[in-house]
């Protein structure tokens, strides 16, 4: 059965530079999700250090927050029916060389690293997500 989710999407440093935002926010409108809020912000290493406190046990968190925190990204609340599933199908595989055709990594990630977005894994962590960057 499908429902009415708030999922949050982040086109990432690498993407922002490379003014991809728009191409990747009219993918998510073409399937139906609607940006609610969005802005372009600029974490600092321990704001991005917060956000992925949940990888903070594996070998990639410095590196995913020294990422994260080095230029401008652009946070998205995106709602649709089951919108958090629907962005992660979106969004292809975390490798891009890995991801299917068409996906956003596929058509613009450069690595695993600099994989150009996030999306929310779970309702749970969307909403952990939506409230870090909009309810503080």
């Amino acid at each position: 059965m499908s429902k009415l989710e708030q999922t949050l999407s982040i086109v990432k440093p690498d993407a922002v530079e490379r003014n991809l935002t728009e191409n990747i926010k009219t993918i998510f409108l073409k399937n139906n999700l609607i940006v609610k809020e969005s802005k372009k912000i600029h974490l600092s290493k321990e704001e991005a250090a917060e956000f992925y406190k949940v990888h903070q046990s594996k070998p990639f968190y410095d590196a995913l927050c020294s990422y994260l925190s080095s230029g401008p990204i652009m946070v998205m609340i995106l709602e649709g029916e089951n919108a958090v599933s629907l962005n992660r199908k979106l969004m292809g595989a975390t490798d891009p060389k890995n991801a299917d055709e068409n996906t956003i990594r596929k058509l613009y990630g450069i690595s695993i690293d600099k994989n150009s977005v996030h999306g929310s894994d779970s309702l749970d962590n969307a909403k952990r997500e939506i409230d870090f960057f909009f309810r503080n």
